[in-house]
């Protein structure tokens, strides 16, 4: 999980490129921080989306609903 210091090293490694450069371990630092801030939102998106349950409206029947189910004029 990213933290706030993850984060601040981030925007500290973003302004020192635009300033001063970085070095090569830095670059480094600021792509496996960057992955790793990526990752994370993924991660809280995905968590996010798995609590979502589809819901169907004016749907009084338990069948599935496949390609050749013509109740909801798929």
């Amino acid at each position: 999980m990213i933290t706030e210091n993850d984060i601040e090293r981030i925007n500290w490694l973003y302004k020192k490129s635009k300033t001063d450069g970085l070095t090569e371990n830095e670059k480094t630092e600021q792509q496996i921080l960057r992955q790793k801030y990526i990752d994370s939102v993924k991660f809280q998106v995905k968590q996010q989306l798995d609590t979502i349950k589809p819901e169907h409206r004016n749907c009084d029947h338990s069948h599935s609903h496949d390609k050749d189910c013509k109740c909801h004029n798929h």
